[in-house]
């Protein structure tokens, strides 16, 4: 960028109003979007939340019964 005087047309020139320049709206639009993004994430989580996992060994154990076996079939299948 060169410092240059300004030209009589360019001092002649209104200067624009801020909402008229795009920068502006880059400036404001980002945060804006993360704003209304999370807004949209939290009515999603409020909407579906997760279900609550069992706490007690017992029922974990139940839960996983079928990858066991069928990790134990693939490491070693029947004849």
């Amino acid at each position: 960028m060169t410092n240059r005087p300004l030209s009589r047309d360019e001092l002649a020139r209104p200067a624009q109003p801020w909402w008229r320049h795009g920068m502006v709206w880059l400036v404001i639009g980002g945060p804006a979007v993360v704003v209304v993004a999370a807004f949209a994430t939290l009515a999603i989580a409020i909407a579906y939340p997760d279900p609550v996992l069992p706490t007690n060994a017992q029922a974990a154990d139940d839960a996983h019964t079928p990858a066991v076996e069928a990790r134990n079939h693939a490491a070693a299948p029947r004849k």
